[in-house]
């Protein structure tokens, strides 16, 4: 009987570690799953798959580390000895990055470097992911692939830089099973509240409600390659079962502005977002990434991944869910508002 493989997760109660689990799972994969310790949970995002800890086998386990903590990270590989790792945790927010330049590189630059450290220092025989990002491009002007020249344009993007390359000198210099995947913009329900398009489905949902009045953003001219979560992750781990270790480059092909994901959000409600939205300067990136396109045709050739889920309807989907999410909201607010009027 073959034992089940086992897969480490850091970053796993972000958007695209539940869905990456999700699909794991489905694949009857071992999860661990790498959290900082909090007095508040934060597990929002997997508390659908999440077991008890009590359960004598459970599938999915959630273990305490941190990306600023080499020990720790040295002893769940060396723990864990999982078969495959995805490096999935960063300070992600690529306005937050200027204002908190050096966490940013401490944990999403330094961070990588020292799991891929773990790994070689304790001898565990792993493949590795890691998770970079379009935002490398910067200002290089579109479309862009494996071979486009990285121009970053945030605290975020450089970080993300640096993480890629060592990746790369890690698997140069000392063998290991280590593969970037440049993943463009990809979204999802799950999406942060803080990232542009969750906070435009959400406040078209609330506005459609009564519940709000105004949406606040910057760059509406920004133009991005968007794609959802849940086709990035299959890519995520087919690149992960490939003979040989290499980047890809995973995106759509096509690019939209904040302006046309505004008109598709707000357009499923029959709402004109002209009437809502206002421009906040606090908003604006000090150096704007004006254009991402990406050219995903080495993967595509290499292991036939190609996205399922479509601009506009990946707009609607999210409009939908918090519609949803607001209306229960809402439900439960009246409802408790009666009970104290009794």
């Amino acid at each position: 009987m073959t034992a089940m493989k086992k897969a480490l997760i850091t970053g796993i109660t972000g958007q695209d570690g539940s869905y990456l689990t999700e699909l794991l799972l489905a694949k009857s994969y071992r999860v661990f799953g790498i959290i900082r310790r909090s007095s508040s949970f934060n597990t929002g995002r997997i508390d659908h798959i999440y077991q008890d800890p009590h359960d004598p086998d459970p599938k999915l386990k959630l273990v305490f580390g941190d990306l600023n903590d080499a020990s720790s990270l040295n002893k769940i590989i060396r723990t864990v000895q999982p078969d495959e790792i995805y490096h999935l945790g960063a300070q992600s927010h690529v306005r937050v990055s200027f204002d908190v330049p050096e966490y940013t590189g401490e944990i999403t630059g330094l961070g990588t470097v020292r799991l891929l450290e773990a790994i070689r220092e304790t001898g565990v025989t792993t493949r590795f992911y890691n998770a970079s990002s379009s935002e490398m491009f910067g200002s290089t002007p579109p479309p862009q692939n494996e071979q486009t020249p990285f121009h970053p344009r945030s605290p975020y993007a450089a970080a993300k830089v640096y993480a890629h390359w060592m990746t790369v000198n890690y698997r140069d210099g000392y063998g290991l099973f280590a593969c970037n995947g440049i993943l463009f913009n990809h979204e999802s329900p799950r999406r942060g509240e803080t990232f542009v398009t969750r906070k435009i489905t959400r406040a078209a949902a609330r506005i459609k409600l009564g519940l709000q009045t105004k949406l606040f953003l910057g760059n509406l001219d920004a133009r991005r390659d968007w794609g959802y979560a849940g086709d990035y992750v299959e890519a995520m781990w087919t690149m992960m079962q490939q003979d040989k270790a290499d980047d890809y480059v995973i995106a759509t092909g096509e690019t939209h502005s904040v302006r046309e994901f505004l008109d598709e959000a707000f357009g499923h409600l029959s709402l004109d977002w002209k009437e809502y939205v206002e421009i906040d300067p606090r908003y604006c990136r000090p150096t704007e990434v004006d254009a991402l396109l990406g050219d995903s045709s080495k993967a595509r050739k290499a292991f036939g991944w190609k996205p399922k889920v479509r601009f506009q309807d990946l707009a609607r989907m999210m409009v939908d869910s918090d519609l949803e999410l607001e209306s229960g909201l809402l439900d439960r607010r009246t409802r408790n508002h009666e009970v104290l009027e009794r």
